[in-house]
């Protein structure tokens, strides 16, 4: 048995016995409804850790929500189980059929030849295998769940509906659509007309997502990621607006524009890193005199080394990048005998953040002139920390 059939059946055994009757008290008391939620909220995480990746971070995070992911799969099976309906090895021998039966061009006799036959057949091959369930080839359309992020089943309709050749010729005459769908929102938003304006959002939106279909860029990504990057902004100008003393919503917009303008040129300077090396350390708590401080200074500071604040407690701020966290509380304050050193993407990228904590950073106290591709500084709390290029 390969190690992956090994480890999925120490997982299943490990199932059996929390549901045991000297298991967990908790695992036994789930039902289908009871875990239905932790499905959505588990698959979010892995999709959270999955755009990471995409914008360079590490993989291991990805693989402990996988593995949570997976958890879910299990626990649901040994449910089913339970009633006498179906194992986990139910589960496994249906999609591997289900991937063999759709798939005759790598596992059956019609070999891949170069041409588009495995599109063209899919669409067939689905609606056999609806005939053989329910007694009809059902819609083309079917399979794409209702309760899926709109644009995510907006493209997915659009994908299944070309499978047998509704779909536009080209990519002009997509852009062309758009600028069509654009043109009668701007009549809906000149009528004021309430339905209208529905109406014609929901087209402008729907073009959309099948433009971006066309171009390969999912549309529920690339919204994801945008909203991403509005967040990291909007908290860099929070920021920038509590170490100057200017209380939220007194600050005028185009003071606030500065720092947003502020933000997208730190964006573009610091990429992300490309690869974070593996390290035993998750999680560093310590202790701080003064949180606010400390968290108003970190707060700036984090974007900049390409890490994230996080959700925590109120007593606490938290930040990693997906492997690393650091977590400071209220306390007497750590000693700081020695340095924690970031991994920085390039020499150039420790000049640009020596830069900006220069004469900019309440509470940080900059070491020296320091070596080329190396900067060592203070927070607020004295600790001392170094972010260099190459560092291990």
């Amino acid at each position: 048995m390969s190690a992956a059939g090994e480890q999925l059946d120490r997982l299943v055994e490990i199932m059996a016995r929390l549901r045991s009757q000297d298991g967990c008290p908790w695992d036994r008391e789930q039902d289908l409804r009871s875990m239905r939620p932790y499905v959505t909220e588990e698959s979010f995480e892995v999709v959270d850790e999955m755009d990471r990746v995409a914008e360079g971070g590490p993989w291991r995070a990805l693989c402990e929500e996988l593995g949570d992911l997976l958890f879910q799969i299990v626990f649901h099976a040994r449910l089913a189980e339970e009633l006498g309906e179906f194992s986990m090895a139910d589960v496994s021998r249906s999609i591997s059929d289900k991937l063999t039966s759709r798939h005759p061009h790598v596992f059956g006799e019609r070999q891949a030849d170069g041409t588009p036959q495995p599109l063209a057949n899919w669409a067939k091959l689905k609606a056999e295998e609806r005939k053989k369930k329910t007694g009809r080839e059902g819609s083309v359309l079917d399979g794409v769940p209702t309760g899926a992020p709109a644009l995510l089943r907006a493209e997915r309709l659009t994908e299944k509906a070309s499978r047998i050749g509704f779909d536009w010729p080209s990519l002009q005459e997509v852009r062309a659509k758009l600028y069509e769908e654009l043109g009668e929102l701007d009549e809906a938003i000149a009528s004021g007309n309430r339905d209208a304006l529905e109406h014609e959002l929901g087209d402008v939106l729907f073009s959309l997502a099948n433009l971006a279909r066309f171009i390969q860029t999912p549309a529920e990504d690339a919204l994801r990621m945008a909203i991403r990057r509005f967040t990291t902004r909007f908290q860099h100008i929070e920021s920038a607006l509590r170490a100057e003393g200017i209380p939220l919503g007194e600050a005028t917009l185009e003071h606030m524009d500065r720092h947003w303008d502020a933000a997208k040129t730190v964006e573009k300077g610091l990429p992300p890193p490309v690869r974070v090396p593996r390290a035993p350390l998750v999680a560093l708590r310590l202790p701080v005199p003064d949180l606010a401080a400390q968290r108003a200074f970190w707060d700036r500071l984090a974007p900049l080394l390409g890490w994230s604040a996080e959700r925590g407690a109120a007593d606490e701020a938290a930040y990693g990048d997906g492997l690393y966290r650091l977590v400071f509380t209220p306390g007497p304050g750590t000693p700081s005998p020695t340095t924690a050193s970031f991994g920085a993407p390039s020499a150039e990228a420790v000049e640009r953040l020596r830069t900006l904590l220069e004469g900019t950073s309440p509470g940080c106290v900059l070491e020296g002139g320091g070596s080329t591709g190396r900067i060592t500084f203070r927070d607020p709390a004295g600790l001392r920390w170094e972010y260099a290029f190459g560092a291990r």
